[in-house]
């Protein structure tokens, strides 16, 4: 496997995402505390959480349209640029002492549309900069560890930026933080394949690529399991300023603490996706991943002990990264190139498209029994999903390394007469 950090292009790219996402991550975590401060609701923390990521629902399709159509350099700095624009907006707004809750619930919901073009024309945008195919699995290893660095770094100084200055100063030093990223995709030379001139109207690509997605039984299994993750487990992070204030008696700091401990797990993650060799059993690992996951949040669910907490919220994050990079790798392994746009599109919306409901159902369900009994229970039942999916791995890992060998990565021969596509 060659190393994708000597790619010149990754350099560039790489080093304006470790500042940009250590803003962002600030800007996440001040915006959920600023939210339940100003409403001492975990019901409206599930709706910020709703209308950040509904968008994606809807607009992902036609975002991966877009990335397959036209010049995705210049789609990711426009979105950067937007996403520069929501962050000053919202420094702004707390600054002058405006901030209300249906401005924070707009700016949510413009965020959420801006990633929805954003996500999956980044993702397929990492492959145009590398150099051949082989640096894949090295590129998406980096890329996860970099999110996983900044979640580890970005939450903490949150934590300390909110108790001596305010949410408005993490805005703020999330808006400048796109400056950074901005100026290395200038530099960026992507080399994005001549796509064919095509008479089909968008419509019709976009059934395509549908139809291409839920006829792939490997990349089917992957986005149904995602869509499942991102409704029953991603909605206890909306839930942690709540157990911050109300179950550890902390304060912003304290949620520095729990945002910094899921990060600090999903580093781990990372670093030892990234010291594999190839994609080798990762659907085994995806499938043990899950498992991790719904023990994690049932122990945290029930735990009012700090210490064992972020051991278990570590424990999630290892869990969830394993579970999103070594599904977006395996992804990315058997999608034909000219789709893979389209069908990263129906990744995101599959992940991004049900967490906003099943953000909205944990909240409300908070107010009712708790939010631990909440999260508890989405634990059991992610912890199912893990033991549904260790039924189709097998055939996942046929395909994978059926398209490593057709790529020249892998030379061992495979019988594929037991799966269908």
């Amino acid at each position: 496997m060659k190393a994708a950090w000597k790619n010149r292009n990754l350099q560039l790219y790489f080093t304006g995402q470790v500042i940009s996402l250590v803003g962002t991550w600030m800007q996440q975590m001040a915006l959920s505390w600023l939210v339940y401060r100003l409403t001492n609701s975990t019901f409206m923390l599930g709706v910020i959480g709703f209308t950040s990521q509904a968008p994606s629902l809807f607009l992902t399709p036609i975002a991966g349209i877009v990335a397959d159509r036209t010049n995705r350099h210049r789609l990711v700095l426009i979105t950067q640029v937007l996403f520069m624009l929501q962050a000053a907006i919202l420094a702004a707004l707390v600054w002058t002492n405006h901030a209300q809750l249906w401005q924070l619930i707009v700016l949510s919901a413009c965020l959420g549309a801006i990633t929805a073009f954003d996500l999956p024309t980044r993702q397929t945008f990492l492959i145009d900069m590398l150099d051949d195919d082989e640096q894949l699995m090295s590129a998406m290893s980096i890329n996860s560890s970099i999110n996983t660095l900044t979640r580890l770094v970005g939450p903490f100084l949150a934590g300390l930026f909110v108790t001596w200055a305010g949410e408005g100063m993490c805005f703020f030093a999330n808006a400048l933080s796109y400056i950074a990223v901005i100026a290395a995709l200038l530099f960026v030379k992507a080399n994005q394949p001549v796509t064919p001139v095509t008479k089909k109207n968008s419509l019709a690509q976009l059934k395509e690529g549908f139809f291409y997605t839920i006829g792939f039984k490997p990349i089917r299994d992957l986005i149904v399991l995602l869509a499942m993750i991102g409704f029953f487990a991603m909605p206890f992070v909306v839930l942690l300023p709540a157990f911050a204030r109300d179950v550890f008696h902390g304060n912003a700091t304290t949620l520095g603490y729990l945002n910094g401990a899921a990060g600090a797990g999903s580093l781990v993650g990372a670093l030892f996706l990234s010291s594999r060799k190839g994609t080798k059993d990762l659907s085994r690992w995806i499938m043990l991943g899950c498992v991790m996951y719904g023990l994690g949040l049932i122990i945290f669910g029930f735990s009012s002990f700090l210490p064992l907490s972020l051991l278990a919220v570590a424990v999630i994050g290892f869990s969830s990264m394993t579970v999103l990079a070594g599904s977006n790798t395996v992804i990315q392994t058997i999608v034909d190139k000219d789709k893979r746009g389209r069908v990263m599109s129906f990744v995101v919306m599959a992940f991004l498209g049900f967490s906003p409901f099943g953000a909205m159902a944990a909240g409300a369900l908070a107010n009712y029994i708790g939010v631990g009994t909440t999260v508890a229970a989405t634990g059991i039942v992610t912890l199912a999903l893990g033991i549904i999916f260790g039924t189709r791995i097998t055939r996942i890992h046929l395909y994978v390394k059926s398209a490593e060998i057709k790529q020249g990565i892998a030379e061992e021969e495979v019988e594929m007469s037991v799966v269908g596509k």
